[in-house]
């Protein structure tokens, strides 16, 4: 026990590594999660070592983690700030209010401290963000001494452990299993219906899986309808589909100019999607194997969009406007939005700060980048423009606004969210600075948030069991009802008001609770990753929204 007092920082990472090791115990469908697992085991070795732990730690780690969370979630909650979204914006707004008015509710019920409320809020609505948000508005209540500040910061954490792991169970089983018996759907066959017609069929790779069967392809054909035909007509007649990347005759390879006349017996390499190369064959001849000598080397380049006059446009009508595309032999194959890879169809629409993929001549990208975006430049963050955001969020954060006489402040968490999201979204705009790469940034993000956690169980712990044995039986129910509550309404509202497709829905109420594991367990149930698409909406909304009703609650309860 003494070397876990005098060795602080021993007993933090310690935290860590037992924590997640908790996390990974599966129970059918669920786990706790590390981040859950964390605060067990933390709150367990404070309450046995009274282990102290500087505050200005946690504050730190926790405003790392509330920047790296809105600057990763920035560019999509802006994207979805139109009027095609408005749908779940009103799920959100159920989330919201319904999980205020039920904290606020069974504080005044049942007479319970401000810590204890924020807790329940924090722990029913698995929103961990939340749990730093109050915490640190309750440091500034006034009229509170230090010791008071420390209990009431301590129910925080023992409140949000609780009623997290009910609240957890609860939405897990209740979005992956009641939800479709209640809408008597198969989810499995409603996800895969859906797909077909919102993409026109296939479904999303894993990380480590690739296309069998790659949408752009090389072949060699042998001519054998020649007809006078020239390099250029051949690709006029398939509709600039394909492009003719070299020719050989005899033992000479031939520039492929535009003016270049096929004669028989000519072997050339066709390069495009898959269906359009084999219709060229169809024009020229019999397909023939590899020849050494004619292939050709092909440039891939990562560009980020940047013209607005792109913004909003389909692929192919991205394609149809800028004839650089079928001139040079350049296609898109793969469409990046934040850390999604997109199907890159026809029908794809881009947005503004989207990253494609481009494969094709070097000389034909160059051209190509000009025209719709730039380089994209993702490969070190770039401290300048975080250490920047970070300062911004902490100097917005300090600002006090009073609402009906009740002082409200974002304070640090608050501000470095805010200030994330819009560093974030500035970043899409334009992506020449400000790099911040989405593996350092889940870094950071999940880093920040663990050792704030743990800092908080570890001081925590002495306060934790006093609070169970006053308020045993009320942290389970509260954390059951703020979950049923707003998923059940937002359940009706979206399918006999909002019209919103089933599995969309479905995988909307788990992003409007913030909760991963619930949204992992409906995609293994859909077998399919569309009810991902409404998932990532609310998500990222509530994940902006939902922090700031910690210092709401507080303010309005300490008033």
């Amino acid at each position: 026990m003494g070397v876990l007092r005098d060795n602080p920082e021993f007993a933090l990472f310690l935290c860590l590594a037992v924590g997640y090791l908790v996390g990974k115990i599966r129970v059918g469908p669920i786990t706790l999660g590390g981040i859950c697992g964390t605060l067990i085991v933390s709150l367990l070795l404070g309450a046995w070592a009274k282990i102290q732990i500087d505050a200005d730690v946690k504050t730190i780690f926790f405003a790392l983690f509330i920047f790296a969370l809105g600057y990763m979630a920035g560019p999509q909650f802006f994207a979805n700030l139109n009027r095609k979204s408005l749908r779940f914006f009103a799920l959100c707004g159920i989330e919201l209010v319904s999980v205020l008015a039920l904290a606020y509710l069974l504080a005044k019920a049942f007479d319970l401290d401000v810590g204890t409320a924020s807790g329940i809020l924090a722990g029913a609505a698995t929103e961990s963000a939340v749990v730093g948000t109050a915490t640190e508005a309750i440091g500034k209540l006034p009229g509170l001494t230090a010791e008071q500040i420390g209990t009431y910061q301590g129910h925080v954490a023992t409140a949000y452990t609780v009623c997290y792991l009910f609240g957890l169970v609860t939405i897990v089983i209740y979005t992956s299993q009641v939800m479709p018996m209640l809408m008597r759907i198969n989810l499995r066959d409603a996800s895969r219906e859906l797909w077909e017609k919102m993409r026109g069929g296939g479904g999303s790779l894993e990380s480590d899986e690739r296309e069998a069967l790659p949408g752009l392809v090389g072949r060699t054909y042998l001519v054998t309808h020649a007809d006078g035909r020239t390099v250029g007509d051949l690709e006029a007649s398939l509709g600039g589909r394909v492009t003719v990347e070299a020719v050989r005759r005899g033992s000479k390879n031939l520039t492929p100019a535009p003016r270049l006349e096929l004669t028989l017996s000519d072997l050339v390499l066709i390069v495009g999607r898959r269906a359009n190369a084999i219709e060229a064959g169809r024009q020229i001849g019999p397909e023939t194997s590899g020849i050494p000598g004619l292939d050709t080397a092909l440039a891939t380049s990562q560009i980020a969009v940047t013209d607005r006059s792109v913004s909003g446009k389909s692929l192919d009508g991205i394609q149809r406007e800028h004839p650089e595309f079928a001139r040079d032999g350049v296609y898109v194959t793969d469409v990046l939005r934040n850390d999604q890879h997109l199907p890159a169809t026809p029908d794809t629409v881009v947005q503004r700060g989207d990253v494609l993929t481009l494969v094709g001549a070097r000389s034909g990208l160059n051209r190509i980048v000009e025209k719709i975006g730039t380089v994209a430049k993702n490969d070190a963050t770039d401290f300048i423009y975080l250490g920047f955001g970070i300062a911004f969020g902490s100097l917005l954060g300090q600002i006090v606004v009073r609402f009906g006489g009740v002082p409200l402040s974002l304070g640090t968490g608050g501000g470095c969210l805010i200030s994330g999201l819009l560093f974030g979204w500035f970043r899409s705009r334009r992506q020449t600075f400000g790099a911040f790469p989405p593996q350092a940034a889940a870094t950071i993000k999940d880093m920040g948030l663990a050792v704030f956690i743990a800092c908080t169980g570890l001081t925590s712990g002495p306060q934790a069991w006093p609070l169970l044995k006053e308020y045993g039986a009320l942290l389970p129910f509260a954390g059951i009802a703020m979950v049923l509550v707003p998923a059940t309404l937002s359940l009706f509202v979206g399918r006999k008001l909002l019209k919103i497709e089933q599995p969309l829905l479905i995988g909307a109420i788990a992003g409007q609770q913030c909760s991963t594991p619930a949204i992992t367990s409906v995609t293994q149930v859909a077998q399919s990753s569309v009810p991902m698409l409404g998932y990532t909406i609310t998500y990222a909304l509530s994940n902006f929204l939902l922090p700031l009703t910690g210092p709401i609650l507080v303010g309005i309860l300490g008033a």
